[in-house]
């Protein structure tokens, strides 16, 4: 830092002091304001002076006036969206919570008073049917040859489709499967399933 000399006397700070009358009161008030940051008085008037020029706000204008009031306005519309909530949250609970709950609580209530305990039933497992192995109706060799090609080239498509099968992440929502085959590939195959 350097000193500056005035009159024969040295003051720290890199450039001179000057003085500026203001009351008492403002006096006070702007010590008090500027204690909140531990930095000088005029380090705390520059920010300020800085922060009205970079916002374009005149203390004295009508702009600050205009903030203030839009965000009045602002607040009193956010306070009504809540009460319209409110009300709406309100109508659910008396509408479909309470009615609901209090159905339940009802028969709660009547299967409690009754005493019944409830009585579970086992559940009945069929035995297996097993005459699928016994030969009913044969299929002629060269029937059965043809139906295993035909599985044969049904497998083969169903992997192909699979290998053009990839996973889609988008950016927001799920993620889900597309399927990389051209139109008359698709109306091929839909024709086939038919």
């Amino acid at each position: 830092m350097e000193k500056q000399s005035t009159n024969g006397r040295t003051k720290k700070g890199s450039g001179g002091y000057s003085n500026i009358t203001v009351k008492k009161e403002t006096a006070i008030r702007f010590r008090s304001y500027s204690k909140r940051f531990g930095k000088s008085h005029s380090e705390v008037l520059d920010g300020m002076i800085q922060y009205f020029k970079e916002n374009n706000l005149d203390p004295f204008g009508e702009g600050t006036k205009i903030i203030l009031d839009s965000l009045k306005k602002l607040e009193r519309q956010m306070m009504k969206k809540f009460d319209r909530l409110i009300a709406i949250i309100k109508n659910m609970e008396k509408t479909s919570i309470r009615p609901t709950y209090e159905m339940v609580l009802i028969l709660y209530e009547a299967y409690v008073k009754d005493g019944r305990k409830p009585r579970r039933e086992p559940v009945q497992i069929q035995e297996e049917r097993m005459d699928f192995l016994q030969p009913r109706n044969t299929v002629p060799k060269v029937e059965h040859d043809r139906m295993l090609q035909e599985f044969k080239e049904y497998k083969k498509r169903c992997n192909e489709i699979l290998n053009n099968v990839e996973k889609v992440e988008p950016m927001m929502g799920k993620p889900y499967l597309k399927i990389n085959m051209g139109i008359g590939d698709f109306e091929s195959l839909k024709h086939q399933l038919r």
